[in-house]
């Protein structure tokens, strides 16, 4: 017979504000729209929250009396989460592309992988170049050094080289970051 696994209760979500029957202090200090900071009692603002059909938040727990709030917490929380994806959408992230070369990587293949990394810059992306070592190719670090530094500079005009190349193991690698517009 196979033993069963015992089951982790379910995980009560717990609001980050305290709402109201959840203020156990006797009096705080209430604050809002339209109305003046008054420290009052617990049970006065709960009545004046339910009359209005809305929320008694604790707004700063730390405060003495702790400050809390009228409102419609639930509006509170969807106003605050789509304020948060707003920032989120408007921060850059960062990409980088990456174009691989051989110590032996002719003309041709250079200018047809430089196509691409002039695209990849124009479009605000980092560029990784690395030079890839198999075997005993690992002998030529100089021509891969000399490939990378050729072609950074063939890219000066949309980016800029961040680094000097630099081995890791069996590659050699260097970053382009794109100029400013």
């Amino acid at each position: 017979m196979i033993p069963r696994r015992k089951m982790a209760p379910p995980v009560k979500k717990v609001n980050e504000h305290r709402l109201n029957e959840e203020i156990t202090v006797p009096q705080i200090r209430l604050v809002g729209d339209g109305i003046e900071p008054v420290v009052i009692p617990t049970s006065k603002a709960l009545l004046m929250a339910k009359e209005e059909d809305l929320d008694l938040v604790e707004i700063s727990p730390k405060a003495d009396p702790p400050v809390c709030k009228i409102m419609d917490y639930k509006k509170f929380l969807y106003e605050k989460k789509r304020k948060e994806k707003e920032l989120k959408a408007k921060s850059h992230k960062t990409e980088i592309k990456e174009i691989r070369f051989s110590p032996n990587t002719d003309d041709h293949d250079l200018n047809f992988k430089k196509k691409h990394a002039i695209k990849f810059l124009q479009e605000g992306a980092k560029v990784k170049i690395y030079v890839q070592f198999r075997g005993r190719a690992i002998m030529f670090k100089e021509r891969g050094e000399l490939l990378l530094l050729q072609f950074a500079q063939s890219l000066e005009d949309y980016g800029a080289l961040e680094s000097m190349p630099n081995l890791e193991g069996k590659r050699m690698m260097a970053f382009i970051a794109p100029k400013k517009k």
